[in-house]
Parts: C-alpha cells; structure tokens; sequence
C-alpha cells in the first residue's frame, strides 16, 4: 500500500459487500515459467469464478 491511488488503498475505500474481487498471481515469474504451478493458479481461479458469490466483497484473493 503505497500512496492514496495504490490498488491496496483503493480496495480499502471503495470495496463493497457487492465488489467482485481482485485476483493476484502470487509469482507472475513462475507462472509463465512453470506449467503446474500456471494449472494450480488456472483450477484455483476457475474454482472461485465458479462459486463467485461466495468471494463477492472479499477484496483481495491470492492465488494458488
């Protein structure tokens, strides 16, 4: 969270109970390097776009 127009600061005032979440890649390097760790990321995202209500208003989610 570096300034007023961060990503971070910017889920934090303006996140409602009805904002889809922000997904992130824990390593970006990895997934373009590493075929299981980019399918673990892939399930992982499918998993949580397939129960989206559940995650509505969360925020942030890390994936795998």
């Amino acid at each position: 969270m570096k300034g007023e127009d961060s990503l971070e600061q910017v889920i934090r005032e303006e996140n409602t109970v009805d904002s889809l979440p922000v997904i992130t890649i824990g390593d970006a390097d990895r997934f373009l390097a590493d075929r299981v760790y980019r399918n673990r990321c892939v399930d992982r995202i499918l998993e949580i776009l397939l129960d989206i209500e559940t995650w509505m208003g969360v925020g942030r989610l890390f994936v795998p």
